[in-house]
Formats: C-alpha cells, sequence, structure tokens
C-alpha cells in the first residue's frame, strides 16, 4: 500500500493507538499492549518497528476474529473462552502466536478437557475370530458379557416384531456396557456361524451362562424364526456375573446359591413362552 511506513511506537501508558488487525479495527492503550510479557509489549515499547499506513493505523498482519479476547486478556489477566474445540484451536494459534503464555495455558487446559469429554465413555471389542474371542476372554480378569448378533445367520423368514427385538437386544447390550464399563468386559460378536441373538456371561474365563434369544416357530405353511427380548434374565445374568469380579479362584458357593437359588455347578434349564398370538416358541437359557 503507498504511503506505508515503519516507526517505532513510544510513548506512556494511557497513550491511545489505532491497530488494524487483518482488516479488524482496535482502539487501545500502549498500557494495555505492554502489560504483560508478550510480543506486543515488544511491539510498543519501542524495541522493535511497527508497519503503518498512511492514516496511522498500525498494520498487524493477523486475522482479527480472536484479537478482542487476546486485548481482553491482557487487560485482566482472564477471559471467556469459546465453546466450541475448533474456536478453541483457532485462539490457542493467535494467543502462541503472540507470546500470551496464560491465555496459551488456559486454551490448552480447555481443549484437554473437551478431548476428555469427546472420549468414548467404555470400548466394547468387535469380535473378528474365534481365536480372537478366546484370547480376550482368557486374558482379562474381568468378567465378561458377549453379546453374538448377526441377523443374517438365518435361513427362514422372521416373524413379524424379530427386527425389534434384535434391536432391543442391541439396545440393551450398549446400556449395560455403559453402566458397568470397568468392571466387565463387553464384547460383540458379530461372526457367529450357527446363533442369531445370544447372550454368554463368563467368569475367571469359563462361561458360567447363556441366554439364546431366538427360536423356531411354525407357521401355517413353514418354518420362521423368532427373536425375543428376555430383558429380565439378561439382567440378572449380567448382575450376577459381578460375583466373580475381584475373586482370585471364583464366587463363593453360599453367596451363589442365595443369588440363584441353586448350588454352584448344577445345571437349569430355564426358558418361557412368547406372548405373540399364533406362535410357538421357546428361548433358551442354559447355565454351566
Amino acid at each position: 500500500m503507498s504511503g506505508e511506513q515503519r516507526l517505532v511506537i513510544r510513548g506512556n501508558d494511557s497513550k491511545y493507538v489505532k491497530l488494524n488487525v487483518g482488516g479488524s479495527l482496535f482502539y487501545t492503550t500502549i498500557g494495555t499492549l505492554t502489560k504483560q510479557d508478550t510480543m506486543l509489549r515488544a511491539m510498543f515499547s519501542g524495541r522493535m518497528e511497527v508497519l503503518t499506513d498512511p492514516e496511522g493505523w498500525i498494520l498487524i498482519d493477523r486475522c482479527g476474529k480472536h484479537f478482542a479476547t487476546i486485548l481482553n486478556f491482557l487487560r485482566d489477566g482472564s477471559v471467556s473462552l469459546p465453546d466450541t474445540k475448533r474456536e478453541l484451536t483457532d485462539l490457542l494459534f493467535e494467543a502462541k502466536y503472540y507470546l500470551v503464555q496464560g491465555l496459551v495455558d488456559a486454551a490448552e487446559t480447555a481443549l484437554k478437557k473437551k478431548n476428555e469429554e469427546l472420549e468414548p465413555i467404555c470400548r466394547v471389542p468387535l469380535i473378528t475370530s474365534q481365536k480372537e474371542e478366546q484370547s480376550l476372554i482368557q486374558s482379562t480378569s474381568k468378567p465378561v458379557v458377549k453379546l453374538l448378533c448377526n441377523r443374517h445367520n438365518n435361513k427362514y423368514s422372521y416373524t413379524s416384531n424379530s427386527d425389534d427385538n434384535l434391536l432391543r437386544n442391541i439396545e440393551l447390550f450398549d446400556k449395560l456396557s455403559l453402566r458397568f464399563t470397568g468392571r466387565v468386559l463387553f464384547i460383540k460378536d458379530v461372526i457367529g456361524s450357527n446363533e442369531i441373538c445370544c447372550w454368554s456371561f463368563y467368569g475367571h474365563g469359563q462361561k458360567v451362562a447363556e441366554v439364546c434369544c431366538t427360536s423356531i416357530v411354525y407357521g401355517t405353511d413353514k418354518k420362521h424364526t423368532k427373536v425375543e427380548f428376555p430383558e429380565a434374565k439378561i439382567y440378572e445374568e449380567t448382575l450376577n456375573v459381578l460375583l466373580y469380579e475381584n475373586r482370585d479362584k471364583g464366587p463363593d458357593a453360599e453367596l451363589m446359591q442365595a443369588t440363584r437359588g441353586y448350588t454352584v455347578g448344577s445345571s437349569v434349564g430355564g426358558g418361557y413362552h412368547s406372548d405373540d398370538d399364533g406362535d410357538e416358541g421357546t428361548s433358551r437359557m442354559r447355565r454351566k
């Protein structure tokens, strides 16, 4: 721009200067600009030359979007930070450029908190092979709850509400994994060759219970696959598997008998009939 010149700015703290930061205009005092040990102090305390236009505006070749926040921090030592991660990142870049260390620290702390909030609350491994499943179950010290869920493991048509029940099983799995994260290892299996929807429960590397949610029902002309949602049984087995938490050899026999109503090692067949009209199906529950 014609008429631009470089000057050394000096003056007392109360002297006002005009700043053009990337096209955004600011009017502030030398006292504010030199209040903290930043690049702006170097620019306005006579140690550096600054570029001015013919109208006396001091030109700074940076985006002016966050410069007001920079000035407010220099004035007060604290400032309200942006809410979004992107805005915080942009502010951090500007604070680093101007060497405003206090604002750099505040923005980095806020960004770290944002990143922690975005981290998944829990992580659920997805099984891709039988070998991987066994490795996960044997290597953890936690009880394990596994949901095998594969709608395509089926050669018959599904009953009318099977899709909804399949979804309910998946939603319950997600709810339980959030509730007991850190205490139980939750595994999702979408590879299983035979079952369509089946819950398995492990303690100390051994399967202790299983709730299968599918059955075959007979219509007038052909077989159908029925997916059920035995919510109470799934909750019960999830709570029971917590008995294997933080124990070296397994749960106490008396405690197991009190909570399950039978002696450890016994086998009880369980099941229930669906309430759906016209269907005759039974879900299966097995305890080891």
